[in-house]
């Protein structure tokens, strides 16, 4: 983004005057800006309209007092494109552009999507093809449909790449305070990641949700993503829809372990983003984060007045690892004097009914409980009554009142959470907000929101003392084509990488190749068409002597023959029999148009498809990165020395898929993807067993 267009989207989202330019579209965005309370001057701009919104019509652009800070463009698309000009010849700051009929509308609309960024120039424009933006903030708001939402001067930006679920979330009943709603639309002038790496320097912005369908810039996206967690802001995506990697990589065995999805969680991961599954897990996530903030650690103090409820809590929080940590003896001693003999000790803790609504029995057992486990954070379940059903209200509050306190004298992050989402009213969320308590809605929702809320803590700690490189920017390649095993052993062998000997031969002279080589061999048929050779019965192994080999090859004949008869050739390698390995990987290396070069591990052989166990990197990967990738693997479990086996040495094993990996980069411009399946991993070294290479013409 350049500096004019960032200040120009400063203008937009905290405008001092609107121009609003259409008809009925633009006469309920007026109106909307005026619920929220906008403040500063309207200018309605219509030929054909004395009047929009109860304010004068000017009849163009040209006739406005000034250029306008923001405007609200809702004319078909060819006006649309003319009035865009006049604004950026005028000087305007920004456009929503809510006109359909670009880029979604196919061809005619991708020609006048490009006609309407040339005109945009430098101004910051939003869509088209969009709802807008709301600035809760300013009270400003260029949106052409009734919306919801506040903020106490604090809260969470969300941009969305969906209209309806941004407008969707300004309706919802969660309390969450809110600094800025965006809708991108097209995103044909301004994409996500500009308004991400904009709004992580607001002061008022504790954090940043998105829905993302997909990014067109994840360079950039990373760069404003690692700045955000060094400023301290965390970002939270619902990601959704998924797709395979592209065709020309459909060959190898990887097509079928990671897709784009993949890609997604490893560009999250690299840059501390925290990823959720659903629009209610995305609210309560941000939610937690803007009210009560991130723990510094896992060591959380559960309460509950139900027994049933303490152990939903334990249940779930094993369940994805949140740390409900128990009492020592003598905290548990001083525990019992404070709670009726009914109670158990224990965390999640049932303080019973007995001692309900009593803030001065509830507050001593509260700070009790959250120093003797020494907790980083604290959430207390109240499921409060329905309206007309609540005299036991002030009961409630009482117990609320007394967690608060003693939340706060702990100085821990703090939650009170509704078993069911409904079950908390909206006059208790806003008193909760008001108390820097954050009013949770939904059990799992809860505790999946603070068990993503201290990940967050941990993973920015780790980029802050070891910030992630930037990810590869990719040379242009020209046509590629696919290089046989024995060409790309012999391509792995003269970059010193460890190949078993081997000799290619044709079928007359692989009993004198074998010869030289030694047995026992492996003998493989090696051809265009045969790029998974066991699948086609091209590969045959053991093999002791001359009179075993010469039976295999007239085997593998008729089996590749059966198979696919065009795939039959008469080029054979022969290789020495590696060693039996402890367990077998895979390690595939491949570029990605928008992630740059990618690294995926996982088991290797026969086990790709069956465990469906595998891991995505970005690169560049250290090599500590690379044996966490492979210690969280299920396999890892084989290498580590199963049941008394004899073990791997991780740390060897992963050094050996670091020098691959920058071998590939230093190779980039002529490679596009080396899957090595299996390397076989022994006790002292690694093997390359077959290699799949996609190689790239020099253009």
């Amino acid at each position: 983004m350049t500096s004019a267009r960032s200040q120009n989207l400063a203008r937009l989202l905290s405008p001092r005057h609107i121009a609003f330019i259409g008809g009925r579209d633009a006469e309920v965005a007026i109106n909307e800006a005026k619920r929220i309370g906008y403040t500063g001057q309207i200018w309605p701009v219509n030929p054909k309209r004395e009047t929009l919104g109860g304010y004068p019509c000017f009849a163009s652009v040209a006739d406005l007092p000034e250029a306008p800070d923001a405007t609200f463009l809702a004319v078909p698309a060819p006006a649309a494109i003319a009035t865009t000009s006049q604004l950026a010849a005028r000087g305007a700051g920004g456009i929503v552009c809510y006109t359909a009929g670009f880029r979604e509308a196919g061809a005619a609309g991708q020609a006048l999507e490009a006609e309407l960024i040339t005109a945009a120039g430098d101004l910051a424009l939003v869509g088209p093809n969009c709802y807008g933006v709301i600035n809760y903030l300013d009270r400003a708001a260029l949106w052409p449909f009734a919306h919801g939402g506040g903020s106490p001067g604090y809260g969470a930006a969300i941009i969305t790449q969906s209209g309806m679920l941004s407008s969707d979330i300004t309706m919802s009943q969660r309390s969450l305070p809110l600094t800025h709603m965006i809708s991108c639309g097209n995103q044909s002038v301004l994409s996500l990641e500009d308004f991400v790496d904009h709004l992580i320097d607001h002061p008022a912005v504790r954090a940043i949700g998105m829905h993302i369908e997909g990014l067109r810039d994840v360079p950039r996206f990373a760069a404003a993503a690692l700045r955000a967690a060094q400023k301290g802001v965390p970002l939270v995506a619902l990601k959704t829809g998924s797709s395979q990697i592209g065709a020309s990589l459909t060959v190898s065995h990887t097509g079928s372990l990671s897709g784009t999805d993949d890609l997604y969680e490893a560009l999250f991961e690299r840059v501390g983003v925290i990823r959720v599954k659903s629009p209610a897990q995305l609210l309560e996530t941000l939610k937690f984060l803007c009210v009560a903030g991130a723990p510094k650690g896992n060591r959380v103090a559960g309460f509950t007045c139900s027994g049933g409820g303490a152990t939903m809590l334990a249940d779930h929080a094993e369940a994805i690892g949140l740390g409900f940590p128990a009492f020592g003896e003598a905290d548990r001693a001083a525990l019992s004097s404070l709670l009726p003999d009914i109670a158990t000790v224990s965390n999640p803790l049932d303080y019973t009914t007995p001692i309900w609504g009593d803030a001065a029995k509830t507050g001593p057992v509260f700070a009790a409980a959250m120093q003797g486990v020494q907790a980083d954070s604290a959430v207390l379940v109240q499921d409060y009554p329905a309206a007309g059903l609540n005299e036991s209200k002030p009961h409630y509050r009482a117990d609320a009142g007394a967690f608060i306190a003693a939340a706060k004298a702990q100085g821990v992050p703090a939650a009170i959470c509704a078993t069911l989402p409904e079950n908390l009213d909206a006059e208790t969320r806003d008193w909760l907000v008001g108390q820097g308590v954050a009013p949770m809605q939904g059990l799992t929702e809860t505790l999946d929101a603070m068990r993503a809320a201290i990940v967050w803590q941990q993973r920015r700690a780790h980029i802050l003392a070891q910030p992630p490189a930037p990810l590869h920017a990719l040379p242009t390649q020209g046509p590629l084509h696919r290089l046989d095993e024995a060409e790309g052993k012999d391509l792995l062998a003269k970059l010193g990488l460890p190949i078993p000997l081997g000799a290619v031969a044709a079928g007359a002279k692989v009993v004198a190749a074998a010869d030289r080589v030694g047995y026992p061999v492996v003998l493989k048929m090696m051809g265009p068409r045969l790029a998974h050779k066991s699948e086609a019965g091209a590969v045959a192994i053991g093999l002791a002597g001359p009179v075993e080999l010469a039976t295999a090859l007239e085997k593998m004949r008729a089996a590749v023959t059966a198979h696919d008869p065009l795939a039959v050739t008469d080029r054979f390698l022969v290789e020495a029999m590696a060693p039996r390995p402890l367990a077998e990987l895979l390690v595939n290396l491949r570029r990605d148009a928008q992630f740059g070069l990618v690294l995926t591990l996982g088991a290797g052989g026969v086990l790709v498809e069956l465990l469906d166990d595998a891991a995505t990197l970005l690169l560049p990967a250290s090599a500590a990165q690379i044996e966490a990738a492979l210690n969280g693997l299920k396999i890892a479990r084989v290498l580590r020395g199963y049941r008394g086996a004899q073990a791997a040495d991780m740390a060897a094993i992963a050094g050996f898929i670091a020098h691959l990996c920058q071998l590939f980069e230093t190779q980039s411009a002529a490679l596009a993807e080396v899957e090595i399946n299996p390397l076989f991993v022994t006790a002292t070294q690694a093997i390359v067993v077959d290699v799949l290479i996609q190689k790239a013409d020099p253009l």
